[in-house]
């Protein structure tokens, strides 16, 4: 469910990489659910999830505010509703409330395919542009 794919690459190999690393760890939860793995261990790697992308949208929003990316807010703004939404799945699945579903990791598939399809590929041209400038 979670494999690379050139056509996700914006030609950017520090983005790029941790592009590919969101991709690893969503396949990693993928594999603890199916797997039947304890809470603790799903829970761990969900915990890394987060984190893990929170580390990325910085260094993202980092480029965009050093190049003055003209679309920043509307990328930002999607940045914070993803967050949120992880943050959500990842509270209520602390809390005991909700199970890891496929709900979540269609949600978690469909976020890395399409944000990274659509919402990145907007600013790699222009990034790539005042990168190399």
């Amino acid at each position: 469910m979670f494999e690379w794919n050139e056509k996700y690459s914006v030609q950017i190999l520090s983005i790029d990489a941790q592009h590919k690393n969101l991709f690893h760890l969503g396949g990693q939860l993928y594999q603890a659910m199916a797997a039947g793995r304890g809470k603790s261990a799903v829970s761990h790697i969900l915990d890394r999830l987060a984190q893990y992308t929170q580390v990325h949208f910085a260094h993202e929003e980092r480029l965009m505010r050093l190049h003055s990316y003209p679309d920043l807010a509307s990328h930002l703004a999607q940045h914070q509703a993803l967050t949120e939404k992880v943050k959500h799945f990842q509270t209520e699945f602390d809390a005991g409330k909700i199970t890891l579903t496929i709900q979540l990791i269609n949600f978690l598939q469909d976020w890395l395919t399409n944000h990274i399809a659509a919402s990145d590929q907007k600013y790699a041209p222009f990034l790539k542009k005042t990168l190399v400038a």
